[in-house]
């Protein structure tokens, strides 16, 4: 508790205070644009952090972490266009509330939820830490797979309107990362000769095509056929309804169980290494639509805990993160690795020595990382007010807008002509699949989660000299899959059962 008041002394003076504020409003406003990932918006502002002395300038890219993640949810809320990969599931339901009237609504759910689930991660770090890191270290190649698997697996769920469509478009994101170079042999697959495709279809330009570019050339066609409810008709509610920012009573009373489990899940999922926000909050809103028998038909068409549960766990996800970055030195995700870099420049070494000889730290970077989300939450609802302005530009001004983020994003991403190809080839071939009521969720989930599955299946398969059987020596695995396998087929047996008691 010393090493605690000691850190929260450093850490809350007026520096501090500034640095942290200044790298969340930056990451707000990075976040919030398209094409613009945390870790980029973390790499563009990377360069500050020397001018801040000592642990102050980790925290202030932590303030750029954080609010990055946490701004990506309003262009996915107002826009339907994700700003970062971890608030691809916040637009399910998001952009339904605000096509309903209901912006304000979303973004103040957002924010609460996304203030939280940052908060719970801090806490359980500081008083768990030594519990998640020997968790992470029993993941073996097996587990890493299991728990792929086990994200691939809730496709079925995500897709229960139609789940034979919803399976093969996951197979096709599957299918989609097997372009490039093999991970195991080093052979180009599918590449045809050419050097972009040998290192794989970027994922930021097919995220940005099949979610928002498809998205967009819709709304034109039905623009052009004028047989759409545009969004100047959502301005017909009651202004007083959709500037109301504050999550009332009653919805957080409603999502709070949603918001607690999400956030516990985020953190657990952000502990262990190749993670991330994008595979944390599809999980999430998974298993928010599975445990929430009363309003389960209202996922994906504007329920709020749709927004609540991946908002608390992709913010969970950063906490959990800097476990494995700061006790083992391996970063849980990309975001980490950049902060890795940032804590070696500074003259703090991440390991397992670092907890016993150099714990004020530690803690200050918690206490950098607390407040982080505490201004977040006070710098959201600050300016959610002018944010939510967006929605009265005309469709004439807003979709010309919409198109050019996209390019401009894409652009930024990785500064080549080809990744403005796919981009394009992507939102052409999701615009034909929405129309068919394909699901683009699972084409994502299995494009991120395609490579883990089968690169760690492969070399657990190398290691053990194709012996299947000793799987059932790891439980942890063994209960991944089993509880994959029961996420496959609970959504086949239900609707199964619904057609039975139809029948008679």
């Amino acid at each position: 508790m010393e090493e605690i008041f000691s850190a929260l002394s450093k850490a809350c003076t007026i520096e501090g205070f500034l640095v942290v504020a200044g790298g969340v409003l930056l990451g707000i406003l990075m976040g919030a644009l398209p094409g613009i990932s945390v870790n980029m918006a973390i790499t563009l502002l990377f360069p500050f952090a020397y001018a801040v002395e000592g642990v102050n300038g980790i925290n202030m890219l932590l303030g750029v972490m954080c609010g990055a993640i946490y701004g990506g949810s309003i262009s996915a809320i107002l826009l339907n266009t994700p700003g970062t990969p971890g608030s691809a599931a916040t637009m399910i339901d998001g952009y339904p509330l605000t096509k309903n009237g209901q912006p304000g609504r979303a973004l103040g759910m957002s924010t609460f939820a996304s203030g939280f689930g940052g908060i719970f991660s801090c806490i359980c770090l500081i008083f768990f830490s030594p519990l998640l890191a020997k968790l992470a270290l029993k993941f073996s190649s097996l587990e890493y797979c299991a728990f792929a698997f086990f994200g691939i697996s809730i496709i079925s769920s995500l897709s229960s309107d139609s789940i034979i469509k919803g399976l093969i478009g996951g197979v096709i994101g599957l299918l989609l990362t097997c372009i490039g170079v093999d991970p195991i042999n080093g052979v180009a697959r599918y590449s045809f000769g050419s050097m972009y495709l040998m290192g794989g279809i970027a994922f930021l330009p097919l995220l940005i095509g099949l979610l928002a570019f498809s998205r967009v050339l819709i709304n034109i066609e039905e623009a052009f056929k004028k047989k759409r409810e545009n969004i100047k008709s959502v301005m017909n509610f009651d202004p007083r309804q959709k500037m109301k920012i504050f999550p009332s009573f009653s919805d957080i009373k409603r999502c709070m169980p949603t918001i607690l489990g999400s956030s516990l899940l985020g953190t657990a999922i952000g502990c262990v290494p190749g993670t991330g926000g994008d595979i944390a909050c599809f999980i999430a809103y998974n298993e928010a639509k599975r445990f929430n028998r009363r309003h389960r038909e209202e996922f994906g068409h504007g329920a709020i805990e749709g927004v609540a549960a991946p908002e608390a766990a992709n913010n969970g996800v950063s906490g959990g993160a800097m476990i494995p970055m700061l006790s083992l030195g391996i970063p849980g995700d990309g975001a980490t690795a950049i902060l890795l870099g940032a804590l070696m420049i500074k003259g703090i070494t991440p390991g397992p020595t670092l907890f016993s000889t150099e714990m004020e730290k530690v803690y200050q970077i918690f206490v950098g990382m607390g407040l982080a989300n505490i201004f977040m939450v006070i710098i959201g609802f600050l300016i959610l007010r002018w944010t939510i302005k967006v929605i009265n530009i005309p469709d004439r001004f807003l979709l010309p807008l919409i198109v050019a983020l996209c390019f401009i994003g894409t652009y930024s991403y990785g500064h080549t002509y080809i990744d403005l190809i796919v981009m394009a080839i992507g939102g052409v071939i999701g615009y034909f699949a929405i129309k068919h009521d394909f699901t683009m969720s699972s084409v994502i989930i299995g494009f991120i989660l395609g490579s883990m599955t089968e690169s760690n299946f492969r070399r657990y398969l190398l290691i053990n000299r194709g012996d299947f059987m000793s799987i059932f020596d790891r439980p942890i695995a063994v209960a991944f899959f089993a509880l994959s396998i029961i996420t496959i087929f609970w959504p086949i047996i239900n609707k199964l059962r619904d057609e039975i008691k139809k029948s008679k």
